[in-house]
């Protein structure tokens, strides 16, 4: 007997061996299927495109990121992925924090270049202060087995398409110095993404998991922000005028002259507030989309809060059991659906509506996610797949009582009680942001509001009205801005800041008589009519392309 080749050669050897045992048992698969047009992909076509099992560029080199081993494909996918996420956050920056500097640099107020550090570090402070909710509320609005997949072909090339799209009307609107809605574009994108996959999906009727509520949103936005914006800032100014008989504070700054302190003081106030609020805001969704893209390439490390301690996670699991028997008493005796998962994502959809199965199924669902939470002390004890599985069925039922509970599903108040705490604990698992995720939106957003300020300043600052803006138009403005942002979060008013800043510049100067340029305002209203639906037609081809590249020309799954 041979003794067994061991180094280089033995290595050499038995890959040989290996290749030839997977071939050989293809091509027995290969004739043993029926149907002479059946297709197989196997190991060889693989290899031509560069691609094996393991990922895209084959099996070349493998990076250890994050606690896991990944393929250069892999790894080439997720830093092309948060490059993207970041430099949408970064135009983020200099296309819609512009407007909150606009008003303090055409005022004196603040040096340009102060005043853009000033409002980038406020926007950072806002970011990193920020609780997350905003981050994954964005997320709700994607397609529900696009979310739950996120690690296939399909769900890179949605991050792909939604964030090109958002980009690519962003940086043009910027050259223009037209200042539109990063959150609309945003929006639209993820509309475009979610009916281009209703059509090409099998088993889906066209527009099928569109969040069309957000699209009455934004076309209520369209009409109220400009009206807010231009009659409570013209109100704002004309009282402003009647009380205080400041006649500095109606003629154009002086050169090089600052205001009076307490004007000057209001300004940088009202200027502090739009910039954090913009960040605690706004800055979250790219904080969700990255965590998205983190879930679905390295769902080891992120598809749940490893750091969750013991005691909490069998705080949840009772929490689990009697959420179990909540739904229980609300099934009225209905019989349990052979699919469970299924019935709830049809439930999730856009317009999905609840059936007698729905509740059912949110039983059978948390009954699994009880079982699997009774048998763990820490998540470090789950294997990969099964940390991505515990995930999906939180996601599932957490949103599916969220919305049952909105659509007034639930009989006794007791058990929609029950349940929302539950949500509500069960969400910290699956709905968190790490530190480094925050820090680096946070840099992506204070730099981009410091680097491309200008074009969207001159525009706010000179273009929309005839005359130069003086203190009290400034003040009028940036002070309905912020009180509008307030507003629109405690009462979740479909309102754009950038809207209403922009509009509220408009107003200030009518009601000062100065005059307004109708071309700039013409330019300003067709751009925000058409951020929607270019948005959602850029998403929706991007994503056809990208999914037409990774399956037919990548050969993903």
């Amino acid at each position: 007997m041979r003794a067994p080749v061991s180094g280089l050669l033995g290595s050499v050897r038995l890959q040989r061996v290996v290749s030839a045992t997977i071939s050989l048992r293809l091509r027995k698969l290969t004739e043993a299927m029926p149907g002479r047009g059946a297709r197989l992909v196997t190991g060889a076509s693989l290899k031509r495109r560069g691609i094996d099992a393991g990922g895209i560029y084959g099996p070349r080199s493998r990076m250890h990121l994050w606690g896991e081993f990944l393929t250069t494909g892999s790894a080439l996918f997720l830093f092309l992925a948060l490059a993207l996420a970041l430099s949408f956050e970064f135009v983020n920056g200099f296309h819609d924090t512009a407007n909150a500097v606009a008003t303090v640099i055409y005022t004196h107020s603040l040096r340009p270049y102060m005043a853009v550090v000033w409002s980038g570090i406020w926007n950072l402070i806002g970011v990193l202060t920020s609780t997350g909710a905003v981050a994954y509320g964005i997320v709700s609005l994607l397609p529900v087995e696009l979310v739950i997949n996120i690690g296939s072909g399909a769900g890179f090339a949605m991050v792909f398409a939604l964030l090109l799209s958002a980009i690519i009307w962003n940086l043009g609107t910027w050259y223009l110095g037209l200042p539109a809605s990063s959150s609309h574009s945003l929006i639209g994108s993820i509309m475009g993404v979610g009916l281009a996959n209703s059509l090409m999906a099998p088993n889906h009727v066209f527009g099928e998991g569109v969040n069309w509520a957000q699209a009455k949103n934004i076309g209520l936005s369209l009409v109220i922000s400009p009206v807010v914006g231009f009659s409570c800032a013209a109100l704002l100014f004309l009282l402003c005028k009647a009380l205080i008989k400041r006649p500095e504070l109606y003629r154009a700054p002086e050169k090089e002259k600052a205001p009076p302190l307490w004007i000057r003081a209001i300004l940088v106030l009202t200027c502090t507030g739009v910039s954090f609020a913009h960040g605690s805001n706004d800055g979250q969704k790219g904080m969700g989309l990255i965590m998205l893209i983190m879930i679905g390439v390295v769902p080891g490390a992120f598809a749940l809060r490893m750091n969750t301690d013991t005691a909490v996670i069998r705080q949840i699991a009772a929490e689990s059991h009697g959420a179990t028997m909540a739904l229980r008493h609300e099934m009225a005796g209905a019989t349990t659906p052979a699919d469970p998962a299924g019935q709830i994502s049809a439930f999730l959809k856009g317009g999905g509506k609840q059936s007698a199965a729905t509740i059912p199924a949110l039983a059978a669902l948390n009954e699994v996610v009880s079982s699997k939470l009774d048998t763990v002390g820490s998540f470090s004890d789950l294997t990969q797949g099964e940390r991505r599985a515990l995930r999906t069925s939180l996601y599932l039922v957490g949103e599916g009582i969220g919305k049952l509970a909105k659509a007034h599903g639930f009989t006794d108040p007791a058990d929609q009680k029950v349940c929302a705490q539950y949500k509500s604990d069960a969400d910290k698992l699956t709905k968190y942001i790490p530190i480094w995720v925050k820090v680096s939106v946070a840099l992506a957003l204070g730099l981009g509001t410091m680097i491309g300020w200008k074009r969207i300043v001159v525009t706010v600052g000179e273009k929309i009205g005839k005359a130069h803006l003086t203190y009290a138009q400034g003040a009028s403005a940036e002070l309905v801005a912020m009180a509008t942002i307030g507003a629109a979060d405690y009462f979740g008013l479909p309102v754009s800041t950038t809207h209403v800043l922009s509009s509220g510049v408009a107003g200030t100067m009518a009601a000062n008589h100065s005059g307004l340029q109708t071309q700039t305002l013409r330019n300003l209203l067709l751009a925000w009519v058409l951020t929607l639906p270019v948005c959602i037609f850029l998403g929706a081809v991007l994503f056809a392309s990208g999914f037409y590249i990774v399956f037919n020309v990548l050969g993903l799954r």
